[in-house]
Order: structure tokens, then C-alpha cells, then sequence
């Protein structure tokens, strides 16, 4: 059960860096300038505050998300999205809105998505940005940091993947795989052809399709925004937006799964597969449930064999059930994620880097991470309270390995909770010892975590289901999951052990 530690705690690894104190306070003067200056996507309302709440009906179908949408107008919501594949809603409304409609018959559940209010709904679609600037991005000179600090490394040329020797890659140099522990033979590796059949998605911060390694792989009539819970298909929409912080992220992660093998810059897991690049993060710097929800949803109806997530939910990093608006949150997602199963995708997140066992009480010193001024609460949680979307039934959740193939020290873990490692990455390593993939603006980054070994694990599944076109979502995992077993001895902190490992170190099927 989760509980807050009144006298404070222990700080827990940061997955990502957060303004406090007055920075912050600063911040929501400033977002609400930009509010009412337009260029923060929210209709200005009349001195009036707004949560976003997703409102669960207890059938999952499109007559279930019609009951959603009427019991909340009922309630006095503003209802701007639908998911009938899942039977739910986004909804904005004033206080007093979930506890009217949890009472209400056909209702399964209401949670506010965020804790800090917003002056209104977001802006009808045809007001939205573009973010079609793709081309200044490419054409700017190289830099030696950008996006809150990231250290670019120049272009590697293809040289020294270690990661990729690591899952026995059939396009690892042979001098490459003296560098990382012994691993897998190289198996067949799928055709060009039969690679440019499957479509994975990236959902993340955005994917600059406009870097050379990615040019050709990015699908555009997959590619959708979700930043503010609604799919927006307009041409660029997908791009992250510079102005946002941590927006290099999803180009770095789509690099790993699918960056073009041509000599220049890196090569994918899967060079050849097609990425449906799906941008979640909002231009406040949010992953909200909604805009998990929608590329989910997006992801799944456009056919992806795997979908990416390298980020946890916000405003929680995790998400407990005994509160009714994290429960709701819980079941928002996990519908999401089950429907993507259910078309066959196999869903794919990170394991987190606070070096926490998912297994056991833990601490959150950062939640709620939306908040613009204050100290966070520090809650002490017990098991039940998880991770989103990493934590749900049937994900497939990946821990990260060094360059030696040892645990990552800030990897979470979890008998029970992890299904797989994949090379991560050393943060303390450079360019040798972190992975090396593509950054905004034609440029290339040295990152560590599970988000890098997640999209390890994402490209795996597309080389499975260029080689099995006719498995889904189950025997896809299964096959990821015995063959990494089959390469991997028993033995404390050796791939065996199913606490760090889950059923092993990712190798590439054959």
C-alpha cells in the first residue's frame, strides 16, 4: 500500500531531469504567458481550471465509449477524444467531475490524468503546430551539446557496434565481437524485402525522419502525434519539437531499432524494418495516460508487429490501485496495451533506471512529476503499485546489460517482473562504453539505459517477424524469450539469473 514519509527519504536514480523550486514557479508563469498567447495548445477559458480525465465505461467497445462520452457531458465534461476500440474517453472538466461519475451505472472507472490544471481543453487539431521544420534541424552545423545538455559524438561510421555483436547480429564485424562476452552465433538474417514488410512503432518523443539514417525508414502513413491524447496524421506531426525538453530521445531509440546500414552513421537492430514514429511527449514535457492510450491505439490499427516504450507514465512513476484515479490510469493503459496484443503486437517497454526491485517496496521520491512548485511527496509502495506500461500483463519488459554483459547498476529488476535483458549501456562510458545512435539534426549520441535496451529488444521482434510472417504477438515473445534462454547458463548475476535477466539476454532469432 503506498504511503507517504512525512520526514522525506532517499533520493532515487532520476530518469529524467526535473525543474524544481522557483525554476519551476518561474515555469508556470511563463507557460501561462504562452497560454494565453496561443503557443501552448489549450483553449483559454473564463478563470476556470481544467484536469484531463479518462473515463472508463464497463463495456470495451464502441457502444461502451459512447456511454463514456454521454455520461460525461452529463457531468458537465468536455469530451475530446473517443477510443472505441477500448471503450473510454478524454474528458476535460472542473472539480467535482470523477466523483459525479464513478457513481453513474456503466461506468468501470475515472481518473484525473494529471494534477496540475491546464486553463482549458486542448485547441481543436486544425490550431495545432506542425512541426514540419524538419529541414532547419538537418541543416544546422554540429554542435557539441544540445537538448538540456546531451553530448553529441561525431559520426561513428558504423564502427565498433558492440551492442549489435552482443545479440550475435549477422552485420556485426567479426573483430566487433571481441570487444563484448561471448554471445550467440550470427543466425540468417532476414531479407531486405521481408524486413521492409513489418512496421514497428516508436512511440517516444518524437523521430527526426529528416537524419540520414532514418530517412527511408520512417513510414509517414503510420507516423502520427499523440502529445495531447488525439492522433494527428498531419505531415511532420511525429518530429520532436526542439523546444521541448528530451525531444532527441525517440530519434536516438528509432535509430537503435532501424537505422539504415549504408557505412555512415549507425546501423539498427533491423536495418530495413519501417518505423511508425509516434510522438507522446506533450508540450509541457509529459507523458500523459491519454497520450499513451492513443499510440497504443494508433500503433495497433495500423498494424505494428512491435511497439517501443522507453518512458514511464506520468505524472506517477508508479501507479497504485488503491487510488481511484491511478487505478483508472492502471486500466486506461492496460486496455490499450491488451488491444495492441490482441492485433498482434508484441508491446515492448523499459524496466526503468532507479536500480529498484519491481518485486518489492520501494520508494518514489518524484511523484507527482507534474507539479510546477513544491517538494515531491516521498511515498513508500508496496509490490502492487507498478511501473506504466512496463509493469502490465503480457509486455515485455527489459532490464540492460554493460558492455561486459553484466547488470547495469541502474537497471530495475524483478523476478517475475522482467522478461529480458539487452545491452544498455554504461552511463559513466562514453561513446565506447554507452550506445552510440542517431540524434536530431543529422547528428549522433551516446546514451545509457533501458530505454536503449528496450529498442535492442523492439528490433529483435522485427527480425522475428520478417523471418515468421505468420506469428503473432504470443509466439513472437515466446521465440525472444527461448532463444535467449537456450544461450544462457544458470548462475548468480550470469544470464541465467532470472532476477536481472528475466529468461535471458536477448539474442537475435533465427
Amino acid at each position: 500500500m503506498a504511503q507517504v514519509n512525512p520526514s522525506g527519504g532517499p533520493a532515487c536514480p532520476a530518469r529524467r531531469r526535473r525543474t524544481g523550486g522557483p525554476a519551476r514557479a518561474l515555469l508556470a508563469m511563463l507557460l501561462t504567458a504562452l497560454v494565453v498567447g496561443g503557443a501552448v495548445p489549450y483553449v483559454a477559458g473564463s478563470s476556470r481550471s481544467y484536469l484531463s480525465y479518462l473515463v472508463l465505461a464497463e463495456q470495451e467497445d464502441t457502444a461502451g465509449a459512447a456511454r463514456a462520452g454521454a455520461e460525461s457531458r452529463a457531468a458537465g465534461g468536455q469530451v475530446v477524444q473517443e477510443y472505441p476500440q477500448i471503450g473510454a474517453v478524454l474528458a476535460y472538466a472542473t472539480g467535482g467531475f470523477a466523483d459525479k461519475l464513478r457513481a453513474r451505472p456503466g461506468i468501470a472507472a475515472v481518473g484525473a490524468t494529471r494534477t496540475v490544471p491546464v486553463v482549458g481543453p486542448p485547441r481543436l487539431l486544425d490550431g495545432a503546430g506542425d512541426f514540419s521544420a524538419g529541414a532547419d534541424r538537418a541543416g544546422r552545423s554540429s554542435a557539441d551539446r544540445m537538448d538540456g545538455g546531451t553530448v553529441t559524438v561525431p559520426d561513428p561510421a558504423e564502427g565498433d557496434p558492440w551492442n549489435l555483436a552482443m545479440l550475435g547480429a549477422a552485420g556485426a564485424r567479426a573483430d566487433d565481437a571481441s570487444a563484448a562476452p561471448p554471445g550467440p552465433a550470427a543466425g540468417a538474417a532476414p531479407t531486405a524485402d521481408a524486413l521492409r514488410k513489418v512496421l514497428v512503432a516508436v512511440l517516444d518523443s518524437g523521430v527526426d525522419d529528416t537524419h540520414p539514417d532514418l530517412r527511408a525508414a520512417v513510414d509517414p502513413k503510420a507516423s502520427a502525434s499523440c502529445a495531447d491524447g488525439r492522433p494527428d496524421a498531419r505531415s511532420g506531426a511525429w518530429r520532436p519539437d526542439p523546444g521541448v525538453g528530451e525531444s532527441g530521445h525517440g530519434t536516438h531509440v528509432a535509430g537503435i531499432v532501424g537505422a539504415a546500414r549504408d557505412g555512415h552513421g549507425v546501423t539498427g537492430v533491423a536495418p530495413g524494418v519501417r518505423i511508425a514514429a509516434v510522438r507522446l511527449l506533450g508540450p509541457l514535457g509529459q507523458y500523459y495516460a491519454e497520450n499513451i492510450v492513443c499510440g497504443m491505439l494508433w500503433a495497433a490499427d495500423h498494424g505494428a508487429k512491435a511497439i517501443n516504450n522507453s518512458y514511464f507514465a506520468d505524472p506517477w512513476k508508479y501507479n497504485c490501485p488503491e487510488d481511484p484515479d491511478q487505478a483508472a490510469l492502471i486500466a486506461a493503459v492496460g486496455r490499450a496495451s491488451g488491444y495492441a496484443q490482441r492485433k498482434g503486437a508484441v508491446v515492448v517497454a523499459s524496466a526503468g533506471n532507479d536500480g529498484q526491485d519491481l518485486g518489492a517496496p520501494r520508494s518514489d521520491e518524484r511523484s507527482p512529476n507534474d507539479r510546477v512548485s513544491g517538494p515531491a511527496r516521498s511515498r513508500y509502495l508496496g509490490a502492487e503499485c507498478i511501473r506504466l506500461p512496463g509493469e502490465l500483463p503480457g509486455v515485455v519488459t527489459v532490464t540492460a546489460v554493460n558492455r561486459d554483459g553484466r547488470p547495469s547498476g541502474y537497471s530495475n529488476l524483478g523476478r517475475g517482473r522482467v522478461s529480458l535483458a539487452a545491452p544498455g549501456g554504461d552511463p559513466d562510458g562514453g561513446a565506447q562504453g554507452a550506445i552510440v545512435s542517431d540524434w536530431p539534426g543529422g547528428q549522433y549520441a551516446a546514451l545509457a539505459g533501458t530505454s536503449m535496451a528496450a529498442a535492442h529488444v523492439t528490433g529483435a521482434v522485427a527480425v522475428a517477424a520478417a523471418l515468421h510472417p505468420d506469428y503473432g504477438s504470443g509466439p513472437l515473445a515466446a521465440l525472444l524469450a527461448g532463444t535467449a534462454a537456450a544461450a544462457c547458463p544458470p548462475g548468480p548475476y550470469a544470464c541465467g539469473d532470472r532476477q536481472y535477466f528475466g529468461a535471458g539476454l536477448l539474442a537475435l532469432p533465427h
